[in-house]
């Protein structure tokens, strides 16, 4: 679903022709993606799912940009799929009452990474759609983050 969402994201930046750097770092994310995904397929036995998998997400690539109404649908469920991750990753912290092998500072920094996106959106495209994207997820980012290092305080007294 994380490279679906990638793939999105880049795909609307290209659309909308915003600058290059506004969009740099996602080819090199879905490129570590699919690798990663086709050596899990792989060593599994399943590379034919590998070609099945390209298809689809070749396919997807090009049906998102057939009417803009759809790229644009396309980036907003991506919001809600990404908000709904962190909201399960909550939910699990919350339930289970410790951090447990969860990283605050992997959190912390994609709190960072989504206010540096914050800012520079602002400045370059000024695109709702994206500034509404990364201030949810740099919300959710924080309060993850929060959470773990609550859990981490209440494990140590």
């Amino acid at each position: 679903i994380s490279l679906f969402s990638f793939l999105v994201f880049l795909r609307y930046q290209i659309y909308y022709g915003y600058p290059l750097q506004t969009y740099l770092e996602y080819p090199i994310i879905i490129a570590q993606d699919v690798i990663l995904l086709l050596c899990i397929l792989h060593f599994n036995g399943k590379k034919r799912r590998g070609l099945f998998f390209a298809v689809v997400f070749w396919v997807g690539w090009y049906m998102l940009t057939l009417q803009k109404w759809i790229i644009d649908l396309a980036m907003n469920l991506c919001t809600f799929i990404s908000a709904a991750s962190k909201l399960v990753q909550l939910q699990c912290l919350w339930q289970s009452k410790h951090s447990g092998q969860v990283s605050a500072l992997t959190w912390g920094l994609s709190a960072y990474t989504c206010a540096t996106r914050i800012f520079t959106t602002l400045v370059t495209t000024n695109d709702a759609a994206v500034l509404i994207r990364f201030i949810i997820m740099l919300i959710l980012n924080l309060w993850v983050t929060a959470t773990i290092l609550h859990y981490q305080k209440t494990k140590k007294t």
